[in-house]
């Protein structure tokens, strides 16, 4: 446990690494609860100091601009991948 890197430094280096991404095509894999999970694929327009923003394109060419946490990210129920490789963004494994 003395290596353990608190949360905070993670969510830390989780808004660095976004805000670095700005720009960039993402696809983002949300569990919004009751077995109910969305897959988008967009743009990630802003990394702010607690959430960052998600551009997507739906039906009809209309935008929608999404928000996740990155306290989401750290605990997994949002997940953020490559669209040209398909690897995940992020790879933090939580140890019981």
């Amino acid at each position: 446990m003395e290596n353990e890197i608190p949360s905070v430094n993670r969510v830390d280096q989780i808004h660095e690494e976004l805000a670095s991404l700005t720009g960039s095509r993402i696809r983002v894999r949300a569990n919004m609860g009751r077995s109910r999970i969305v897959e988008r694929t967009g743009t990630l327009v802003s990394a702010h100091p607690s959430l960052f923003m998600v551009e997507v394109e739906e039906r009809r060419g209309r935008i929608a601009r999404q928000s996740y946490q990155y306290v989401d990210v750290l605990t997994g129920s949002v997940e953020l991948f490559d669209t040209e490789s398909g690897e995940p963004i992020f790879d933090f494994v939580e140890e019981a």
